[in-house]
């Protein structure tokens, strides 16, 4: 389960330099900063797609749900070699593919164009049940949502079905940064057991935790990390 795709153009040490780049008023900073430690761990050490395999049905898929905050996802993008870093500054700008919720028209690597909250788990279960009927089992689909998400019912029903359908495939991190309205009792990872999944929490900042919970087998199951993390860097 390593990523064996082209060395990034940029490390994670100028991620906060690439962040820096894109300004503006709509940045939603710590939303997007609250999952840059993920989405590194990730794109660097799990995901099985690269710049040159981001059309191969043989790619893993990343499915962005947490959308509205999409400024660590393009640093991280850029710094994979998806697009040039050129492109960071003109964020949110009218003429600049990079919005403030992803295209996937626009943006090379980028598999949904996210929108309302919700959607992305509903998704990413519809992906994973595409490449069973193709006859692909191999390629994983990860999907990162934040806590608040999980107060959608599209989300609860995905959850409810994907664990008993055993979507193997599948593999959601939940960023919790207590900013959801509902408590669960248990806790979120309760919430996915119950439903037939495996579950893991971890530090969402913590790389060599993220990686092991990453990578952790789940044989005939669907797979949830829920990565603690306090907003902001």
């Amino acid at each position: 389960m390593t990523n064996t795709t082209t060395p990034p153009v940029h490390g994670y040490d100028e991620l906060d330099r690439l962040m820096g780049l894109m300004t503006g008023d709509e940045k939603h900073g710590p939303a997007a900063t609250s999952t840059l430690d993920v989405l590194w761990v990730l794109y660097d050490r799990v995901l099985r797609v690269s710049p040159a395999t981001a059309d191969s049905p043989g790619r893993d898929r990343f499915v962005l749900s947490k959308g509205h905050g999409p400024m660590a996802y393009y640093a991280v993008l850029a710094a994979r070699g998806f697009f040039g870093e050129e492109l960071l500054s003109g964020f949110g700008a009218y003429d600049s593919p990079l919005g403030h919720h992803p295209d996937r028209l626009l943006v090379p690597g980028v598999e949904i164009g996210s929108g309302s909250l919700g959607h992305g788990l509903p998704l990413a279960v519809g992906n994973v049940l595409g490449l069973r009927a193709q006859g692909l089992p191999d390629p994983r689909v990860w999907v990162l949502t934040g806590d608040a998400e999980l107060d959608e019912g599209s989300n609860h029903e995905a959850i409810a079905y994907a664990g008993p359908a055993g979507l193997e495939q599948l593999n959601t991190v939940v960023i919790d940064n207590a900013s959801a309205t509902y408590a669960r009792p248990g806790g979120i990872a309760a919430r996915f057991e119950a439903a037939g999944w495996s579950a893991l929490a971890v530090d969402g900042r913590d790389h060599e935790a993220l990686h092991a919970a990453f990578t952790a087998p789940h044989p005939g199951r669907p797979h949830a990390v829920i990565a603690r993390v306090a907003s902001g860097r």
